[in-house]
């Protein structure tokens, strides 16, 4: 099981041949878009936790060329059906998912959304994954909510790809509190450094995780942790 990183909030997991891409973000992106090509990103499934450009500027240029399943909340996924995609599955918080690599549930988010035209985005949301290799939790762009209690009460979490920019979500200390929530001590971070707003200090960010017990992965953008 391999977790890719895309830049900003755009992940990739492939478990076993399937392949799942999260909030792809890359051609607008100037750290990440010399760096990946969207041409050649295979998908079987995208997932976008919400409307705002920097978690689906690419989506549906991917999806169309991949026939992937897109899977988002009903507002987002009736916005990309008027973008010219058919293949999307609209669902909402505290639905479960099954597909065949595991099962997925849909989960708070505290943000906004809105589409990149302005129109209504719906309520964002975040992603716990249940495979039978591993379990992640993958919140989109939120604060730190109480919420997360119920995550870890419900389902054994392996890895947590939580945001950490601060600023527009949770910045490393309620990220820490959040991964100690879902009950999980390997935590990845995303949304930092895309733009002035969210640049972090990577070493006050790991030293506080370590403080923790915690193990923090930040990954350079083209690369990819085994999990």
């Amino acid at each position: 099981m391999k977790l890719h990183y895309y830049g900003h909030s755009c992940f990739l997991i492939e478990i076993e041949s399937i392949k799942i891409l999260f909030d792809p973000f890359i051609t607008g992106n100037d750290l990440a878009k010399e760096k990946i090509d969207i041409n050649t990103i295979e998908a079987d499934y995208i997932f976008i936790s919400h409307g705002h450009a920097d978690h689906i500027l690419d989506a549906v240029e991917i999806a169309k060329r991949t026939n992937a399943k897109v899977v988002s909340n009903w507002e987002v996924c009736a916005w990309l059906e008027k973008q010219g995609l058919t293949n999307v599955h609209p669902v909402n918080h505290g639905g479960r998912l099954s597909l065949d690599f595991g099962r997925v549930k849909f989960v708070n988010a505290v943000h906004s959304s809105s589409m990149p035209d302005g129109s209504y985005g719906g309520n964002p949301m975040g992603f716990v994954i249940e495979t039978k290799e591993k379990n992640l939790y993958y919140s989109g762009d939120t604060a730190l909510t109480y919420d997360m209690k119920l995550i870890g009460q419900s389902c054994k979490i392996d890895y947590c790809l939580l945001p950490i920019g601060d600023n527009f979500t949770m910045g490393i200390e309620d990220a820490i509190i959040a991964s100690d929530f879902v009950q999980c001590n390997q935590i990845v971070g995303l949304h930092y450094d895309t733009f002035g707003y969210i640049v972090i200090d990577k070493e006050f960010a790991h030293k506080k995780c370590k403080k923790k017990h915690k193990n923090l992965s930040l990954i350079e953008i083209g690369e990819y942790i085994e999990l």
